[in-house]
């Protein structure tokens, strides 16, 4: 048995266009749910086991302090972080910061033009002041390819 076919008439296709609109409602929806959800579950994750801590007479736990930038330009000037520091004074300071924290650490950075001597005259001066832990620092070389 053969279905006969209808012909449209004039303006028939107008009524049966398509909907292009995307429905965002289910979408809100969802999104309002997971903001729930985190906001539940977001202070669970940062609570930790009850425990019932122990007293102690131990020192606490300090941060470290950020470490002393002793640099010689190639005038020979020297510098204590980013502040000049007369050639008299040096001793004085390098000993007033040893007497602060002598377990600070001391970096040391020197001009390549300077002569090895005098970088080894401050090293000498930041051990002498009573500092243990100093460092020399460098520049990284370009790696050769």
């Amino acid at each position: 048995m053969a279905v006969p076919l209808q012909s449209r008439g004039e303006g028939e296709e107008d009524r049966y266009a398509p909907l292009a609109e995307i429905n965002v409602t289910p979408m809100v929806d969802v999104m309002l749910v997971l903001l729930v959800i985190f906001m539940v579950a977001a202070p669970l994750l940062t609570v930790g086991v009850p425990v019932n801590l122990p007293k102690t007479n131990a020192a606490e736990v300090t941060q470290p302090q950020k470490p002393i930038v002793v640099s010689i330009n190639q005038a020979g000037d020297t510098f204590i972080a980013d502040e000049p520091v007369a050639a008299a004074d040096l001793k004085r300071r390098l000993d007033a910061l040893a007497a602060e924290d002598p377990s600070r650490i001391v970096y040391v950075r020197g001009d390549r033009t300077i002569p090895y001597a005098r970088v080894m005259d401050l090293l000498g001066q930041v051990n002498a002041a009573g500092f243990s832990k100093v460092s020399l620092l460098a520049e990284a070389a370009p790696k050769a390819e």
